[in-house]
């Protein structure tokens, strides 16, 4: 069993490294965030780690220093976070037969492990469940060390964090150039731009997200459905 992990961890690692450098800068802003709103390292560390979410992290140091509403919180942290429930629906089959590793993975299913573990090709003689689970564990422990040395640092330094957020989005872009270069079939990709940007021109930017991505399920769906019927 050694040997699997070692296996499995070796073939992960090299998928996290981008992720990794994303991850350390802007957690390391989340923890300026944290510690300048008056945190100690301890709260940051178990916020980082127990919610594991980053947009609403970030969200959640305004919340605590508001006035408590719970329907708010609820409401707010089901729109930012509503496209993981299509995540996880697109990961039922990829997530099956991994024993008592489904929990973490489900819990540790961030945008950035889902598209790993989503599209990444597993080494042949490398165990599928232990290739995911180090793929979720390394990008949340990027992100909580990057959190708790923010933290840190921000006993010493002071730092101006606006704008940072972006460090994702640029990572993003990258990954899905990275895939465009690897794919020959690119429909898929032009097909969740076009949703995207039709539901963003109907539903506007606050809300478009879990829209476009309830279009792009069911496009998929139905492309699925065409393609067995055509096999058949």
């Amino acid at each position: 069993m050694t040997g699997t992990k070692t296996a499995a961890f070796k073939a992960a690692l090299p998928h996290t490294l981008p992720i990794c450098a994303g991850f350390l800068f802007l957690g390391m802003s989340y923890g300026f965030l944290m510690k300048s709103s008056g945190f100690a390292t301890v709260w940051t560390f178990f916020m980082s780690t127990l919610i594991f979410a980053g947009s609403m992290e970030f969200l959640t140091i305004s919340l605590l220093l508001s006035s408590f509403n719970p329907l708010y919180c609820f409401l707010l942290t089901l729109m930012v976070n509503a496209r993981h429930l299509f995540y996880g629906i697109a990961m039922l089959d990829k997530y099956r037969g991994t024993g008592w590793k489904k929990f973490y993975l489900i819990f540790g299913m961030c945008d950035e492990s889902f598209t790993i573990n989503c599209t990444a090709q597993v080494p042949e003689g490398v165990d599928r469940t232990w290739f995911m689970f180090f793929v979720t564990l390394l990008n949340q422990i990027y992100w909580v060390s990057g959190a708790v040395l923010g933290s840190l640092a921000g006993n010493v330094l002071t730092f101006n964090t606006e704008g940072l957020d972006f460090v994702m989005t640029a990572l993003f872009a990258v990954m899905f150039i990275n895939q465009w270069r690897e794919s020959k079939d690119h429909r898929p990709a032009l097909l969740g731009l076009g949703a995207s940007l039709i539901c963003l021109f109907i539903f506007g930017q606050d809300i478009f997200i879990v829209p476009s991505m309830a279009v792009i399920v069911i496009i998929f769906y139905v492309m699925m459905k065409l393609e067995e019927r055509r096999k058949a």
